[in-house]
């Protein structure tokens, strides 16, 4: 793999994720790097192509939400995707250039602009939300279409090709719950009360808070919500009726600060847990930042810019009017996990998309430098990953810090199929 000089954030991150592709097992040659000169892999000239390839540039397609619930979320995540892109090549010998659509988080509008794109991309850098992968899963599957999406339900490790970038949200949740129990903040036969959204996001969170209280006896009192509900006030005064020791979150960040505002203003002190895109570094801007960052647990799939410096440098310098958030480093992870199906794809001489689909089939133990938690690797049905780091919202970049590095709870293996 080769990534470019461009600064001294880049220079940094090349290190890093130098070491990421040492780590990484596939099938192809072991040579990383690929393609024109590097050694193992298949001249450009020797590999076959069909479609989202035109001369020495790659197309990738990008299904993202920029001005839908999850627009902070999805224009970070946009960001570093062409962050990394401009930053390297396949083969040594391959750009890649990004065609990025705005679906509002609409998974009509997500329909009909893929359905724009799909003869002109190789593979699906990005698709941002559960229900717009769904939607698309039949067009993915027939177009035999490597995609990473932006949404961990796990409907979506039934689509072939299709690689979540990191565990479930079932997996995720549970693990948040572990951690609770493990600090004291929720014990066996507790009550919690879960708001989630309708659809395969809120559903595969419900399913992992359904599992643990099953193992734990919790009670467990569901609030369906639609995405665009915005006012909590029901929601968190049935729960404070109830008497619950702890709130589960499936939702985005608007609905998480209607929880917290209300949730402070009645007098309702127990812990928050998070799924991971229920949180956003603006939030702590407005008028609940302190009840956010006392009382809000976020299960991730990826660390926190502590652990990663020169990425939130090398960002900051292409985009200094941003407030980043760990959507950066998710979109890094995810950027980097296509390079290493697209880098071996080349070594085997075939960069059509049913080449790359077996490139994506083989990989194993996916190491991405410490961005996204481990990928034991893609299987249809099972949870990608089995480890979540804790995160809690904090006055740094980012947003949030790591309370617990990448673990794997005691809910895991049994949730995750």
């Amino acid at each position: 793999m080769r990534l470019s000089n461009r600064s001294t954030g880049a220079t940094m991150l090349a290190a890093a994720l130098a070491v990421a592709a040492s780590g990484c097992s596939t099938k192809a040659p072991e040579s990383s790097g690929g393609g024109g000169s590097g050694e193992g892999g298949a001249a450009a000239s020797d590999v076959i192509t069909d479609v989202g390839i035109e001369g020495n540039t790659i197309t990738l397609g990008v299904l993202t939400d920029l001005t839908g619930v999850f627009a902070a979320l999805g224009q970070d995540i946009t960001n570093a995707n062409s962050l990394f892109w401009e930053n390297n090549q396949v083969c040594d010998t391959y750009d890649v250039e990004l065609d990025v659509q705005d679906t509002g988080y609409v998974p009509q509008q997500g329909v009909q602009l893929y359905s724009g794109m799909q003869d002109s991309i190789l593979a699906m850098q990005q698709t941002i939300g559960s229900p717009i992968n769904t939607a698309l899963a039949p067009e993915y599957e027939s177009d035999q279409i490597v995609n990473f999406p932006s949404a961990w339900s796990k409907t979506l490790t039934e689509i072939p090709g299709t690689g979540v970038v990191g565990a479930t949200y079932d997996v995720e949740i549970a693990n948040g719950y572990d951690y609770l129990f493990q600090e004291g903040l929720l014990k066996e036969g507790d009550t919690v009360g879960h708001i989630y959204f309708e659809g395969e996001y809120g559903a595969n969170g419900l399913a992992g808070t359904q599992a643990v209280a099953a193992e734990k006896g919790l009670e467990v009192i569901e609030a369906q919500i639609k995405p665009t509900d915005q006012d909590m006030s029901a929601q968190i005064t049935q729960f404070r009726a109830a008497g619950v020791d702890a709130i589960a979150l499936t939702v985005a960040p608007g609905q998480l600060a209607s929880v917290a505002t209300v949730a402070q203003a009645q007098g309702l002190d127990v812990p928050i847990l998070g799924s991971n895109p229920v949180f956003a570094p603006g939030l702590l801007d407005g008028p609940a930042a302190a009840k956010i960052k006392e009382d809000l647990y976020i299960a991730s799939p990826v660390s926190s810019f502590d652990a990663h410096p020169e990425l939130l440098e090398e960002y900051q310098a292409a985009y200094p009017d941003a407030v980043p958030s760990l959507g950066v480093v998710v979109g890094f992870g995810m950027a980097e996990m296509m390079k290493q199906v697209l880098d071996a794809a080349c070594e085997n001489g075939d960069l059509t998309r049913e080449g790359v689909v077996t490139a994506f089939n083989e990989l194993e133990e996916v190491d991405t430098g410490g961005l996204v938690v481990p990928i034991r690797g893609f299987e249809v049905g099972q949870s990608p990953s089995l480890q979540s780091f804790i995160l809690q919202p904090a006055d740094v970049p980012g947003g949030a810090t790591v309370l617990q590095e990448a673990f794997e709870g005691e809910f895991a293996t049994a949730i995750a199929g």
